[in-house]
């Protein structure tokens, strides 16, 4: 990985014989002179942890927000959208591999050379309304996304992570003041799925979750549906029982999965959607909704007391928006999230 511009990274502390520990994500892991951790980004050298990704920009793209998938957070606007390279998870089924595991998979970090200032000057230029930090797991560019999250705000936009939640809790209070939403990956619920499937745990997402919500950092949980692996019914809803304990108004986005990376089993019946969103409704959560479906009706708004339809959607497009002043036009009631004025 020579060539690399690197920055002493954020969040960890030197140990005897050169070694360091970073505290960045729940991994929490002891890295050797020489070596990176987990995420293949940060490495120690000599005693010092360097950040191997700050500025290296493997994918740019304007987004609407629909597609993080966030559907109650400034709907209908464009959202600047950017990665790194590298990820602090092993998902065999990751649709991003190419450039998520490529440190791992290629030993090569590639990019182009952007500064924090640029990428919000972009933005602005571009009129998007957000910067998102996706397609990679954002904490791994913490200290990259945290400069440009700073400066975003400055310029009157909003800051949203779509993450796998593993981020440790001092580096998420830190960023909190600056960022404004999330849209979590809740991958299963079981330690087996995780250790197996992600090479992580499950308990750390959850605490994650929670303190996102507590932080006041608007959340919406995704969780892609793979069958025969975290399909079943009772795990669907202890998932959705789970969201409900930290909040009934956090949307929850079931989605399906296509064969990707490592991963070759057959694509998420439609079925398993509409029972998966229908479990979550039955457990008590405001808003369910179906992805990767389009045309299926579960990817439409509906107001939780009344049941009118009030966005309606066709993949990431919204056709029709009724919701005026964060109202439901038919019944008054208030709808959960932020820009529905």
């Amino acid at each position: 990985m020579d060539g690399v511009d690197t920055i002493e990274a954020m969040f960890y502390k030197k140990l005897d014989d050169n070694k360091v520990q970073c505290y960045l994500c729940r991994h929490e892991c002891v890295i050797a002179d020489g070596k990176t951790g987990i995420c293949a980004v940060r490495e120690n050298r000599e005693g010092t942890l360097y950040s191997l990704v700050y500025g290296k920009v493997v994918s740019i793209n304007i987004d609407p927000v629909e597609k993080k998938p966030l559907y109650h957070f400034l709907p209908g606007t464009d959202t600047y959208s950017f990665a790194t390279p590298g990820c602090n998870f092993r998902c065999e089924h990751c649709q991003n591999y190419e450039i998520s595991q490529m440190p791992r998979d290629r030993h090569a970090i590639m990019g182009e050379t952007l500064t924090p200032r640029e990428i919000v000057s972009d933005a602005v230029a571009l009129r998007c309304k957000s910067i998102s930090y996706t397609y990679t797991e954002p904490t791994i560019f913490f200290e990259y996304a945290y400069e440009v999250a700073k400066l975003a705000k400055k310029e009157g936009l909003k800051n949203i992570f779509v993450t796998n939640g593993y981020i440790n809790e001092e580096p998420l209070r830190t960023i909190a003041p600056y960022l404004d939403a999330a849209n979590i990956d809740l991958k299963g619920f079981t330690e087996e799925f995780y250790r197996k499937t992600c090479g992580a745990r499950l308990e750390p997402v959850l605490e994650s979750i929670k303190l996102h919500k507590e932080l006041g950092i608007w959340i919406e949980i995704a969780t892609l549906i793979i069958p025969d692996l975290n399909d079943s019914e009772e795990e669907l809803r202890q998932v959705a029982r789970f969201i409900k304990s930290v909040g009934e108004e956090i949307p929850w986005h079931v989605t399906a999965f296509y064969p990707a990376y490592k991963m070759r089993k057959p694509p998420t019946p439609p079925e398993t959607l509409r029972k998966a969103r229908e479990i979550g409704l039955k457990e008590g959560l405001r808003y369910v909704y179906e992805g990767n479906v389009p045309g299926e009706k579960g990817g439409n708004t509906y107001c939780y007391k009344c049941g009118e339809m009030l966005i309606r959607r066709y993949g990431f497009s919204i056709l029709e928006n009724k919701i005026k002043n964060s109202k439901c036009p038919k019944c008054g009631t208030k709808i959960d999230g932020i820009g529905f004025e």
